[in-house]
């Protein structure tokens, strides 16, 4: 068999399968069908200082091939993570992503430096949230603010910092670098696309936040541009995601330039996706005879 772990931001993980943050909470919804630390990492749901309620419903419009989500970043703040969260993923052996976020720098400056004094191992910084009116919004689509928000939360990050870029933005690359000079650990792309459904009986859009973000297979190949763009332009290690829905797709995420790659939406299909992906890896590591898995990232041959 192939040799699946792989060295991600200073650490080591058994494989290159992490879930993405927002698509499968604080992981207990995936407890019966297998452990979180059967998987590379967990990203678990976004947090932010204190207790959101989110955005009011609806939330959830269907796509083609995806789905629209305004959830808002509801979740029951850092401190109800640390206590009740943690100290059951860390006893299941899990190696886990804390997600955050924040209305101004000053809030995810203090969330990372209260994640930094737990035993999580990275900490993923969402500055490009498209579902809130406020903050991340800002944050993500603004090359120099991106450069302050990454340096300012690394000054008070112990752990690995990752910033997850917004693919609503004209030049991903110039994003990515900002994050790079600004002394990101490694990236983490995409997230969600700016989208909008409209109920024809009310003419009103579908969700009440009127847009939301595009996630599920319609985005897959956007994802896949822009991870092979970004790896053209930085040197940090890079989580690809968006749009992931069989082994083949994470495959070629890898051979576009990730590092590791993120399964999210389709997991609500498919709840065993992540195990399916490392068996299809592993299975085409040794049909091809590559020896590891790091062999195979950033090997795509451009015309």
């Amino acid at each position: 068999m192939a040799e699946l772990s792989v060295k991600f931001a200073g650490l080591t993980l058994k494989n290159p399968v992490v879930t993405v943050s927002g698509t499968c909470g604080f992981g207990e919804e995936y407890a019966p069908f297998y452990k979180a630390s059967e998987l590379g990492a967990i990203a678990v749901k976004g947090m932010t200082l204190a207790p959101r309620d989110g955005n009011p419903p609806p939330r959830i419009a269907e796509t083609p091939a995806g789905i629209l989500n305004s959830i808002g970043l509801q979740n029951p703040g850092a401190d109800a993570f640390i206590e009740r969260e943690l100290p059951r993923l860390k006893a299941e052996g899990a190696t886990v992503i804390a997600n955050i976020s924040g209305s101004t720098i000053a809030d995810y400056c203090k969330v990372a430096e209260k994640l930094s004094e737990t035993d999580v191992d990275f900490i993923e910084m969402n500055i490009s949230c498209p579902n809130v009116k406020e903050g991340g919004v800002a944050f993500g689509t603004n090359a120099k603010t991106i450069h302050e928000i990454t340096s300012s939360v690394k000054a008070h990050s112990k752990k690995p910092l990752i910033v997850k870029l917004s693919p609503n933005v004209t030049d991903i690359t110039e994003m990515a670098r900002a994050a790079e000079a600004g002394g990101a650990d490694a990236l983490s792309l995409i997230n969600t696309l700016l989208g909008m459904r409209i109920d024809l009986r009310t003419r009103r859009p579908i969700l009440h936040n009127n847009v939301g973000g595009l996630s599920g297979p319609a985005v897959f190949p956007v994802a896949l541009r822009m991870v092979w763009q970004v790896r053209n332009a930085v040197k940090l290690p890079l989580i690809g995601m968006g749009g992931i829905a069989s082994a083949s797709d994470a495959i070629e995420m890898l051979i576009a330039g990730a590092d590791i790659i993120g399964v999210g939406t389709a997991m609500f299909a498919n709840p065993y996706l992540p195990l399916e992906i490392i068996e299809g890896l592993n299975a085409y590591l040794d049909e091809n005879g590559i020896g590891s898995v790091s062999e195979l990232s950033a090997t795509v041959k451009p015309w």
